[in-house]
């Protein structure tokens, strides 16, 4: 599915999770998926996934037998083994012996249906492929960390285990052990056979091997196994007897300008590998990310060589995990390694130099940016810490990438090139930090020491806006980078000066602006290529655009109602120039739209417009918008990425999809559209891969629904996050250490520490998670001790409920209560020793009571010996971490400073040391008191410590405090009580309150909060935020109350919109009553009740024509009409409904948007009746029944006519008012004529239906069937109709209208250009089409040379052609002759008025084949001149191929 992709980093801390087979195909294990990789010589290419597993995958193995090379094995965490085809890429098979996390699995390379794999508690099972059967042993009650099966026999297998201590077992016999290897001190990591049996040239140089006697060893030949441990050393031994033969120590290998690491012991895995066809060689791990290859046959320093030595930076910079080798077709073998760099390499073992590196990622993509500049290279900021940029047009190595690490220490979520400076590329992170690096140099990146509170999500560069007034002048650059991060705040950094303060754009748009209110958090900003305006999404789902530098409010785009994930300009590359002020927005809500904005930048308000209708609408994903490009090649096409796991390529202005790719597990983040390949997108997401795949390789073109969505979520939640394991290991066993999922942190234990959350919710390996499982070696009681622990565990007996016996309580002087505890005879010397001290003149020697040997009997002599046993105590609860009894120690001597002291600076202070505080005085007190408010507040005990600062009188610290750790409620109680009302920290609780449940989700409490602070405006906007009826009706009603007029009025009208969408209209009007200003709204809105729902129980009799019921509406309900004055004028109602919008109608808005379109026509077209405007009022009355029409809509038009025109005659308006049109000027009167042919095509059809219908002894065509007929089929239709009925029985009547009015010739010559125009149009593309084909070589079967040649001179393969007017060419069509048809048809078009083209008429040909129609069926019906003017019609306009044929009845 995809071309190139840079795969997830290889899991770390795993005995084998990384196999090759013998055809060069390479299996990684990363998270709980195995990419498959096909590897060679001179390079590697990502073929597949194999994805099945629920939690990290463990282990992986191919087999090795010829003819089932292709089926592999893996073992996860989640305790299944898998076995797979590599090929098809579908599971065979599941299997889940074991009960506990397996941690190694192996294929037997002897027996091709052998599979051994072991698990955390000692299980090992062993499968069998061909009949799926396992059997399970339990060797050792130890935690297994390697497992391999001997190349020799079947049946011997090695076990490598936690503490060091390696196990032979033999399957064949239920697992008995035949030898325990000990002589490792920490964990077994690797273990290898040698490939060769009883290898003499090895075992002549083994340095400790001894002379083989007895008559077993004489009949078994020896067979090596070396073991790679923690403690530094492999270890050769000889399987036979069980012994050490070779140890070796790895050598400290120092790097070029850095000394050797101290800690370099903790960041070791030592791997070992045995080549086949090699017995003298071992390869090896080494400590920084060396590889080292071992001579097993010399000594000394020439006994390894060093892989990579020929250049620098070829080896890792990170310890290695795992190695594979495989043997090339021409005798090359190849060992290819993963390693902690994130990096897989492969090696030529011959010469030890390094082929090819593949990169691989260790977090989410969360972005990427080719370069404006520098074509090709291609950014992408990923959650591991680290920026790639990878030059993609290198021919030499297909995946050339840096990598960029200092000065980022969180994930890289946004990123940004600049737009004319080379290799400037500005970056931000999850901790909020901005910078810029220079990546064709190796200094630092420039650090901005602004940094944001949260996460940066966008990076853009513009012109600058002030307070910073740079420009080109001076050297300086003439461009700022804006971010925008996750506390909603768009800073502006100056890129030539770092250091210096960002300045935040909102305070400019605050002044520009004259804006009060508190600000939407902003989430998005994208600059118009051309720097003039700059759109700028919102928390609450708001699109504004401003005018630099000024930011002068522009417009407000109201569509989404959800936050905004991403905005972009058209690149304005090149295209027409309506196209370059479009704009495309994506948020959470799952629908792209598209605004054109020339309007409103060409030619900017007043008053900023707020617009509510997008000029394009794109549906069909079905989660949320992460990511939208468009396309620098087409005029209107872009891409967008989502939360439903694809990426979807729109042709914007038909709204159509063009392709959908699905090669991801998981969301997408990010997407770009390759700057040199229009068929090449770049995308990035959730599963730790970047994927470059064409779009017109794609099997699907629009997103899954329905079953679809269903299978691709399953394989989603395939990819769920590791949850954390917190369990104890028995005894001195432990658990296993899960495989890090591609960089996870790895604490003691082995067990990964809790990773990062993502900004999506979900987990991520990140950064540099370094670390070993560490434990002693466990003597034999703690092997008992596992032993009876697993037993327990395995008898599933319940565990005894002994009762708790009450815990003694720790002694105050356990150093001279020991002292007890002697022997009989030693009590009774110190009774001797005590009354000599007491009562004779001198003490007996070397006798000191309270000190030494005599520290026990300063209890019993004066307060110095008492002193000097309590110095003795104190330094044995120091050593034992008893801090509590050296306090209470120093109190009992009178110390009470000094215990103080110590509690504070040992963090031991109490309620009761703080009770007793005041006898050493107040500022020891303070002191005391302060110290233990930190305390408190590191054992997250805030309400105590704000407490504790009350007794200080701090009760601005204590508010704080409260504030700090968000217990609002607390310290808005706190300060309520007792501070004065006005205090200005009340009101800024309060609003930090609100923002902190507005960002949870507490709409309703988060708006108490802004009315307690005086914020109503923000208050009505949170409230409105929900976008529910109730909710918006409640904002607009608080708005209201709160003097906010035009919040109130913009809600009330949001809130009656959706109302009327769910035909609420009384509701609706309720709601709009509340605000007078809205009394346009409720005339719009009574007209579309009208419309939709003619019987409405207060409307007049439906007798009346639509405009009469509208007029008697409006004068009964809402005092409107031509004598009203005020608010109510005609004049003023009809000025601001000209701000209301009024999009183009298309196919794919619904029903109830276009009549309501259509409805609000109706209303400017009655208002201007009652100004007197007629010319405006039949141009209204056009629009109202032309845009339903147009939307596709036959029979809703047709109602409507007949309700303004119910006798068919446009110029009678109303009967009821004496209200006759005339019009003198040209436009009105072209539109009154277009409007009278359409009422008129309506009744000429309603005729044709009622005739049809009596020839046929049938009811008439349902209306909506009629319409399909008349509009779908066109002219083809009307020629079957005809041709099927014949010449019926007549039925008599006359046409009760003036059919003449849809003959109108100079209309049937521009729609007969305009045939002309589209039909030349399609033969040049055709021509074109198939001239390219010739080229190519791609001609269809049966099509020849000839023919293409034919096409691309315009001349016919059979010798015919077509005429323009239906005539035979003499001459053979060419481009030139087309071309100079096509100029001639459009100037036609041009010299005809423009009111023709403006007010349209019917289709002139469609017209006159109905009229013959019902001539030759109804003779009396049409006129003997009307139906000859239709044939002189027809004989000069109807060329068209369908109305040639339907027309050679009619004609002669």
């Amino acid at each position: 599915m995809h071309e190139r992709s840079l795969p997830a980093s290889p899991n770390w801390y795993c005995s084998r999770c990384s196999d090759v087979n013998g055809s060069g195909l390479l299996g990684v294990g990363a998270k709980n998926i195995i990419f498959l990789i096909d590897v060679s010589a001179s390079s590697c290419r990502v073929t597949g996934e194999l994805v099945g597993h629920r939690d990290l995958v463990s282990g992986f193995s191919f087999c090795q037998h010829p003819g089932q090379s292709h089926i592999c094995v893996s073992s996860s965490n989640d305790g299944t083994v898998r076995f797979w085809d590599s090929d098809s890429k579908v599971l065979i098979r599941e299997q889940a012996a074991h009960q506990n996390s397996v941690s190694a699995v192996h294929w037997s390379p002897v027996d091709k249906n052998l599979v051994v794999s072991g698990d955390e508690k000692g299980i090992v099972v062993c499968h069998w492929y061909h009949t799926g059967d396992t059997a399970s042993f339990f060797p050792e009650p130890r935690t297994i960390f390697c497992i391999s099966c001997s190349p020799h026999t079947w049946s011997s297998v090695a076990v490598g285990y936690k503490d060091g201590m390696i196990v032979l077992i033999d399957v064949s016999k239920k697992g008995e052990v035949t030898h325990r290897l000990r002589g490792h001190e920490d964990e077994i990591h690797s273990l290898a056979w040698s490939p060769v049996l009883g290898d003499d040239a090895v075992c002549s140089r083994l340095e400790d091997i001894e002379a083989t006697s007895g008559a077993s060893a004489a009949e078994e030949k020896s067979c090596y196994l070396a073991s790679g441990s923690k403690d530094q050393t492999l270890r050769i031994w000889n399987s036979a007897r069980g012994k050490s033969v070779m140890t070796l120590k790895l050598p400290y290998l120092k790097k070029r300008g850095s000394a050797v690491d101290p800690g370099v012991k903790e960041r070791l895995w030592l791997h070992v590998h045995w080549p086949k066809g090699r017995p003298t060689q071992l390869v090896s791990s080494c400590f920084g990310g060396e590889m080292v290859m071992w001579d097993l046959t010399r000594t000394g320093k020439q006994r390894w060589a060093l892989f990579g030595a020929s250049s620098e930076g070829q080896n890792h910079s990170r310890i290695v995990f795992n190695m594979s080798a495989v043997l090339l077709q021409d005798d090359r073998e190849l060992l290819i390694s993963t390693s902690m760099d994130r990096e897989i390499k492969c090696w030529d073992l011959a010469s030890l130099d390094c082929c090819w590196t593949l990169p691989t990622l260790g977090g989410f993509v969360y972005a990427l940016r080719f370069s404006p500049v520098g074509t090709g290279c291609l950014a992408l900021g990923v959650g591991d810490n680290m920026i790639r940029v990878w030059n993609t047009l290198t021919t030499q190595n297909q995946y050339d990438t840096r990598t960029f690490w200092q000065g980022i220490k969180s994930k890289v979520t946004a990123l940004a090139w600049h737009p004319k400076k080379e290799g400037s590329l500005s970056f931000g992170t999850d901790d909020g930090k901005v910078g810029i690096y220079e990546v064709f140099s190796n200094r630092p990146p420039q650090i901005s020491s602004s940094y944001h509170k949260k996460t940066v999500y966008t990076l853009a560069w513009g012109p600058p806006v002030p307070p910073m007034s740079f420009g080109a002048a001076g050297g300086k650059p003439s461009l700022s980078l804006y971010s925008c991060a996750g506390e909603g705040v768009i800073l502006q950094h100056d890129p030539a000066k770092l250091s210096g303060d960002a300045s935040d754009i909102d305070k400019l748009i605050r002044d520009t602006n004259s804006i009060r209110h508190k600000l939407s958090p902003h989430t998005d900003l994208s600059w118009k290529p051309d720097g003039k305006v700059v759109a700028i999404g919102n928390e609450d789902g708001c699109v504004e655009v401003y005018a630099a530098p000024s930011l002068r409010l522009l417009c407000s785009i109201q569509q989404h109602h959800k936050i905004i994930n991403a905005l972009q300009w058209h690149p304005d590359l090149d295209a027409p120039p309506e196209l370059s002020c479009l704009l495309a927005s994506g948020s959470s809500n799952a629908t792209v739209y598209v605004h054109d904005l020339r309007a409103v930048i060409e030619n900017p308000p007043e008053c900023p417009a707020v617009l509510t209708e997008p000029y394009r609408r794109l549906c069909g994903h079905t989660s949320k918008i992460t990511g939208i490009s468009w396309s620098p090649h087409h005029e209107a096409r872009l891409v967008t990425v989502s939360y439903d796991g694809t990426a979807q390529v729109w042709d914007v202005l038909p709204e159509a999809a063009v392709s959908n790719y699905r090669g991801h597990v998981g969301y997408l983040l990010c997407v770009d559209w390759s700057p040199v390949d229009p068929d090449v997108i770049w995308t990035g997401g959730k599963d730790f891969t970047l994927q470059e795949w064409r779009v017109s390789k794609q099997e699907f073109t629009k997103p899954p629904k329905g079953k679809k969505m269903v299978d691709l979520k399953e394989k989603m939640k395939s990819n769920f996050k590791q949850k954390k394991k917190n369990k104890k290991a028995p005894g001195g066993g432990g658990a296993t250490p899960p495989p890090a999922a591609n960089g996870e942190h790895v604490a003691g234990g082995g067990k990964p520490a809790a990773a990062e959350q993502e900004l999506s919710g979900e987990d991520e390996g990140d950064g540099d998670g370094v670390g070993s499982t560490q434990s002693p070696v466990p003597p034999m009681a703690a092997f008992d001790s596992q032993r009876k622990s697993f037993s327990a565990v395995k008898s599933k007996d319940k565990p005894e409920l002994n009762p708790l016996k009450k815990k003694k309580p720790r002694s105050m002087l356990p150093i001279s209560t020991a002292m007890d505890h002697r022997p009989k005879e030693e009590l009774l010397q110190d009774c001797i020793t005590l009354a000599s001290v007491r009562h004779g003149s001198e003490p007996p020697a070397r006798c000191v009571p309270g000190q030494g040997e005599h520290i026990h009997l300063g209890l019993f002599s004066d307060r110095q010996a008492l002193y000097r046993m309590f110095e003795a105590e104190e330094e044995g609860h120091v050593e034992a971490g008893h801090y509590n009894s050296v306090v209470y120690l120093r109190l009992w001597t009178g110390d009470l400073e000094g215990a103080l002291q110590l509690a504070v600076e040992k963090g031991e202070l109490s309620d009761h040391l703080l009770s007793i505080a005041p006898m050493a005085g107040f500022s020891a007190w303070s002191r005391a008191v302060e110290a233990f408010v930190k305390q408190l507040c590191q054992q997250q005990q805030y309400l105590k410590a704000a407490s504790h600062l009350l007794s200080l009188s701090r009760l601005h610290e204590a508010v704080g405090l409260l504030r700090d750790h968000k217990l609002y409620r607390e310290a808005i109680a706190l300060v309520k009580a007792r501070l004065p009302a006005d205090e200005p920290v009340l009101k800024e609780l309060y609003s930090c309150w609100a923002a902190a449940l507005e960002k949870d989700g507490h709409f309703s409490a988060a708006a108490k909060c802004y009315l307690a602070a005086g914020a109503s405006f923000d208050a009505a906007k949170v409230i409105a935020r929900k976008n529910d009826v109730p909710s918006l009706r409640t904002a607009a009603g608080l708005a209201r109350i709160s003097g906010e007029v035009a919040l109130a009025r913009s809600l009330a009208l949001r809130c009656a919109k959706d109302l009327v969408a769910a035909q609420d209209w009384i509701t609706a009007q309720e709601v709009l009553s509340s605000q007078e200003s809205l009394l346009v709204h409720r005339l719009h809105f009574c007209v579309a009740e009208l419309m939709t729902a003619p019987g409405a129980p207060w409307a007049s009799p439906n007798e009346l024509r639509l405009q009469d019921r509208v007029r008697d509406a409006w004068e009964t309900r809402f005092g409107v009409s031509r004598s009203s004055v005020g608010h109510r004028a005609a004049a003023a109602l009809l000025e601001e409904l000209k701000l209301a919008e009024s999009p183009t109608p298309t196919a794919s808005i619904p029903l109830r948007q276009v009549r309501l379109h259509s409805a609000l026509h109706l209303t400017r077209a009655v208002l201007s009746w009652l100004l007197g405007d007629d010319g405006q009022l039949v141009k209204e009355l056009w629009r109202a029944a032309a845009g339903l029409r147009d939307a596709g809509h036959f029979h809703v038009s047709a109602e409507l006519c007949r309700g303004l025109f119910p006798d068919g005659d446009v110029a009678v308006l109303s009967r009821k008012h004496s209200k006759v049109l005339r019009h003198t000027e040209e436009e009105p009167a072209a539109a009154a004529q277009s409007l009278q042919a359409f009422v008129h095509y309506h009744r000429l059809y309603e005729r044709w239906w009622s005739d049809s219908a009596r020839v046929r002894g049938a009811a008439p065509h349902p209306a909506a069937d009629a319409a399909d007929e008349a509009e779908g089929d066109g002219v083809g239709a009307v020629a079957d109709d005809a041709s099927e009925d014949g010449v019926g029985p007549a039925s008599g009547e006359r046409l009760d209208f003036d059919a003449s009015a849809l003959l109108s010739e100079r209309h049937a010559a521009s729609q007969a250009a305009r045939r002309s125009v589209g039909e030349i149009q399609e033969r040049l593309a055709a021509m074109v089409l198939k001239h390219g084909r010739a080229q190519g070589g791609q001609l269809d079967p049966g099509e020849n040379e000839a023919d293409a040649q034919s096409s691309a001179s315009g001349e016919p393969a059979d010798g015919q052609g077509s005429a323009d007017a239906g005539q035979r060419p003499e001459a053979p069509e060419t481009l030139l002759s087309l071309s100079a048809k096509m100029t001639e048809h459009q100037k036609r078009l041009a010299d005809l008025p423009d009111t023709i083209k403006m007010f349209p008429h019917p289709d002139v040909v469609e017209c006159c084949l109905v009229l013959l129609h019902l001539g030759q069926s109804s003779p009396p019906s049409v006129s003997e001149s009307l139906q000859q003017k239709a044939k002189d019609l027809l004989r000069r306009y109807g060329t068209e191929a369908s109305a040639s044929k339907a027309s050679q009845r009619f004609l002669p």
